[in-house]
C-alpha cells in the first residue's frame, strides 16, 4: 500500500506540472500523431477561389460556421478581434496552420487552414476517418450549409467592399439612409421602389426571355444632390452588398473582369463618376472594356445584380454608353428647389411651416443654385435656431446667384434710365393718346422686358435690355404710378383751363 502511494504521488505532480506548461500540449500532439498513424484519414480541400479566381462560396460558409464553434477557443492559435458592440469580442480563425476538431454525429471532423506559399491564398483542409467518411461527409456540410444560413439571417448586415489590388476588401455597411429620408419628388421615389420590387421578383421572366437577371442605373445631376445616399438607400432597401469599383485602382482590362468575377450575387456594382473616366482619354481602361463591363459577355457572371453608374453630366456622353440594355432607368438629380428645401426643413429642423417661408420661395423662384448638401449643412450647422438657418439659405442663395445690381438704389436707377431712353426713342403702347392711361395693374400690360414668365438674368448678359426680378416690378410700379398722378393733375389742369374758356365765348 505504501508502494502504491509513492507511485501515485509522484504522478500526481508530474500531471499537475504538465498541466501548468506546454508539456500537456506536447503529449497531446504526440497522440494525435499516433492515431493519425493508426487509422486511415480521407482529405478534403476546399480553396478559397476557384480556377476563375471567383470566391468559393463553400470556403465562405466553412470559414463563417468555424468562427461561430465553441471549440474555437480550444484550439492552439486564434485570433481576437472587436466587434459591432464596445463590449463584444469576436474569436476568429487565423490564416494559416490553424487546427480545429469539430465533433458530428460521434465523429471527428478536423479542420486545417492553410496558405499556399506559391500564390497566397488560403484553403481549409478537411481531415475525417476513412471510416465515417461515407455516413457524414454530406450530411456534415449539409449541417454547415444550415448553420451559415442562420448566422447570415441573425446578421443580416449589408457589407460595403472596395477594391485593391485586385481583390476585394469588406467592411460593414453602417450608412443610415433609407427610401424615407432621401430628399426627392415622391413620385420618383415610389417609381424607383416599384420597379425595384418587380425586378426582385422577375427571375423567372428574365430566364424566360433569355436575359440576364441584373438592372443597370444612371443616376446623373450636380455635386451633391444625393446620388451616393440614393445609392445607399436602394442597398438598405434591397439588402444587398455593395461592391465599389474604384476605376482608378484598375490597371488593366483583365483585373475589371476578375473584379466582377468575384462579386458575389444578391449585390449592388457602383462605379462613380463614370463620366470622368469615359473622357479621359490617357486612362488605364479603354471605354470598350468599360461598356464591356456593363453588358458585355463577362456581365452574366452572376444573378440577382444592380449596377448602378453616377455622373455629373451626360450631355457630352456618347448615345451608345446610355442606350436601354446599358442603362435601364435614368435618374436625375437636380439642384435643391422649394420643395426639397420644405423637406430638408421637416427633417433637418422639424419645420412644416415658418413665417420665413414666403421669402423663401420668392427666393426659390429665380431658379435654384445651391445643392440639398449645402442647404443640408447650413440647416445641421444652426439647428438649434431654425430662424437663423432659413436666413442663412436666404442669403446663400442671394450670394451665389450673383444677379447685378444688387442694390434697391442701383436697381431703381436702372429703371428709370431705360425707362427714360425708351420714351426718347419711342412712346410706349400704354402712354400713347388713342388710349387712356390706366395703372400698370389695372392694364395688365407689361414691357417685354418685365415679362413676369422670363427668369431672371445677370445684367452684364442682357447687354442693353434689362430683366427684373418681382421687387423691381414693384419698384418700376410705384413710378408708373407717379406718372400717372402727373398725368392725371395735368388733365385736370388743361379741363379747367378749357371750362374757363367757354363761358367767356359764350357771353
Amino acid at each position: 500500500m505504501f508502494l502504491y502511494l509513492l507511485a501515485i504521488i509522484p504522478l500526481f505532480f508530474l500531471l499537475k506540472f504538465a498541466s501548468k506548461t506546454s508539456l500537456l500540449h506536447i503529449l497531446k500532439k504526440w497522440l494525435r500523431l499516433l492515431k493519425d498513424k493508426c487509422y486511415v484519414y480521407q482529405y478534403y480541400k476546399v480553396p478559397q477561389f476557384n480556377h476563375n479566381m471567383q470566391e468559393n462560396q463553400l470556403y465562405r460558409q466553412i470559414s463563417t460556421y468555424l468562427n461561430s464553434l465553441p471549440c474555437l477557443e480550444d484550439s492552439n492559435f486564434t485570433n481576437l478581434f472587436s466587434g459591432n458592440k464596445s463590449n463584444e469580442i469576436n474569436l476568429v480563425v487565423d490564416d494559416t496552420n490553424q487546427y480545429i476538431v469539430d465533433n458530428f454525429l460521434g465523429a471527428r471532423a478536423c479542420w486545417i487552414n492553410e496558405k499556399d506559399d506559391k500564390t497566397g491564398l488560403n484553403s481549409f483542409v478537411l481531415k475525417i476517418r476513412n471510416k465515417d467518411k461515407r455516413r457524414i461527409l454530406r450530411p456534415y456540410l449539409q449541417h454547415i450549409h444550415t448553420k451559415f444560413d442562420e448566422i447570415e439571417q441573425r446578421r443580416n448586415k449589408v457589407r460595403l467592399f472596395i477594391n485593391i489590388n485586385r481583390r476585394w476588401i469588406s467592411v460593414p455597411f453602417t450608412h443610415p439612409a433609407t427610401f424615407d429620408t432621401v430628399v426627392m419628388e415622391q413620385d420618383l421615389k415610389n417609381k424607383v421602389k416599384a420597379d425595384l420590387d418587380t425586378f426582385l421578383k422577375s427571375k423567372q421572366h428574365y430566364t424566360r426571355i433569355g436575359r440576364i437577371w441584373k438592372r443597370n442605373y444612371l443616376l446623373y445631376g450636380p455635386s451633391g444632390t444625393g446620388k451616393s445616399t440614393f445609392i445607399a438607400a436602394m442597398a438598405n432597401f434591397l439588402s444587398y452588398d455593395v461592391y465599389e469599383i474604384n476605376l482608378s485602382k484598375v490597371s488593366n482590362n483583365s483585373d475589371l473582369k476578375s473584379l466582377l468575377l468575384q462579386t458575389r450575387n444578391k449585390s449592388l456594382i457602383v462605379i462613380e463618376d463614370l463620366d470622368i473616366y469615359l473622357c479621359d482619354k490617357s486612362a488605364a481602361l479603354s471605354s470598350s472594356a468599360i461598356l464591356n463591363f456593363m453588358d458585355g459577355i463577362f456581365s452574366c457572371c452572376g444573378d440577382e445584380r444592380v449596377m448602378i453608374f453616377t455622373m455629373n453630366n451626360k450631355d457630352q456622353i456618347d448615345q451608345t454608353v446610355l442606350r436601354p440594355g446599358r442603362i435601364d432607368f435614368h435618374i436625375h438629380f437636380p439642384l435643391c428647389d422649394f420643395d426639397a428645401f420644405k423637406s430638408l426643413a421637416t427633417s433637418h429642423l422639424g419645420l412644416k411651416d415658418h413665417k420665413l417661408f414666403p421669402q423663401v420661395e420668392e427666393v426659390f423662384q429665380t431658379g435654384s443654385v445651391l445643392s440639398p448638401a449645402e442647404i443640408s449643412e447650413i440647416m445641421i450647422s444652426n439647428r438649434s435656431s431654425p430662424s437663423r438657418a432659413l436666413k442663412l439659405v436666404i442669403s446663400a442663395h442671394q450670394s451665389n446667384s450673383k444677379l447685378v445690381p444688387s442694390r434697391t438704389s442701383d436697381k431703381i436707377r436702372t429703371i428709370q434710365s431705360n425707362i427714360e431712353a425708351n420714351m426718347a426713342t419711342k412712346p410706349p403702347l400704354w402712354l400713347s393718346k388713342s388710349r387712356s392711361v390706366r395703372p400698370v395693374e389695372e392694364s395688365g400690360v407689361l414691357p417685354q422686358v418685365l415679362s413676369k414668365s422670363q427668369s431672371v438674368r445677370p445684367v452684364n448678359e442682357l447687354g442693353d435690355s434689362c430683366t427684373f426680378g418681382k421687387e423691381s416690378v414693384n419698384e418700376l410700379r410705384k413710378f408708373y404710378g407717379l406718372i400717372r398722378i402727373r398725368s392725371t393733375r395735368k388733365k385736370s389742369l388743361d379741363l379747367d383751363t378749357t371750362e374757363k374758356e367757354n363761358p367767356r365765348h359764350s357771353s
